[in-house]
């Protein structure tokens, strides 16, 4: 924990930021360490971070407000390397021009005017324009992984899943794939009757008027000739077979039973 002059300077700074907010400038101290404050900054509109949203971190020295604090930004951006101590003119690379009337508004307003620059400086780095676009994009997706801007921000992790539910602009949300169709019950009931029918209708065909099968047509046979045997069939046509051999007995029996009437 800093001085009593540390501690008592920041807590009017943060009171001072939450009364007059900073244009496009978000920032509020870690809720464990008054030296830690972490800031989002919003990238400008038609600039390359247009739609961005860049979170990082100021360190202060127990000094401070007669030192400089350290500074860095954690989300890729394009302009700066992420996780990497920046060297500003208010940052602790420079003790020597920095002045104590200047205050964590004043900080991010300066970081925030140096990263639309092209100056290079250590921690600073190039990409082209539509990279930077592309991490503009992207950056808010990025932050929400971090627990602490979460915590710290909870109103941008609200627009990120706003994002989510509305579609853009210009496009159109995506339909469901649509499922084949399944019968429904009634119809696959109906169309079980109509199998059956037709499979009746090919019996019926099959059948003699009084219900039962029909026979097949039988030579007559001479008198106590035996009828040759014929090689049953599986299926249907083993029935018809069968049925076949039992009415030529029955034809053989009649006549052996006329001869023998006859030779009496």
């Amino acid at each position: 924990m800093g001085s009593k002059a540390c501690i008592a300077r920041l807590q009017k700074e943060y009171k001072a930021i939450l009364k007059e907010p900073v244009p496009q400038i978000t920032a509020h101290p870690a809720p464990n360490n008054l030296l830690d404050w972490h800031y989002v900054l919003e990238g400008p509109k038609d600039s390359d971070f247009e739609g961005g949203c860049y979170h990082g971190k100021v360190t202060f020295p127990h000094e401070y407000p007669f030192k400089p604090p350290s500074i860095v930004m954690l989300t890729p951006n394009g302009r700066f390397a992420p996780n990497t101590k920046l060297c500003l003119s208010m940052s602790n690379f420079h003790p020597e021009s920095w002045n104590p009337l200047w205050s964590v508004s004043t900080i991010l307003t300066g970081l925030l005017s140096f990263m639309l620059e092209t100056q290079h400086t250590t921690g600073a780095i190039s990409s082209t324009k539509e990279e930077k676009r592309r991490l503009a994009r992207q950056s808010l997706a990025y932050n929400a992984r971090n627990p602490t801007f979460r915590k710290l921000f909870p109103e941008w992790a609200q627009k990120l899943e706003h994002a989510a539910v509305v579609p853009a602009p210009g496009s159109h949300p995506q339909q469901p794939q649509q499922q084949p169709q399944q019968p429904q019950p009634q119809q696959q009931e109906k169309q079980q009757q109509q199998v059956d029918a037709a499979q009746a209708e090919g019996q019926q065909a099959q059948l003699q008027p009084g219900g039962a099968p029909a026979a097949p047509q039988v030579a007559p046979l001479a008198a106590g000739a035996v009828p040759a045997a014929r090689p049953l069939q599986g299926g249907v046509g083993g029935q018809w077979s069968s049925y076949a051999l039992g009415a030529a007995a029955v034809v053989a029996a009649a006549a052996a039973a006329t001869a023998m009437l006859t030779l009496e």
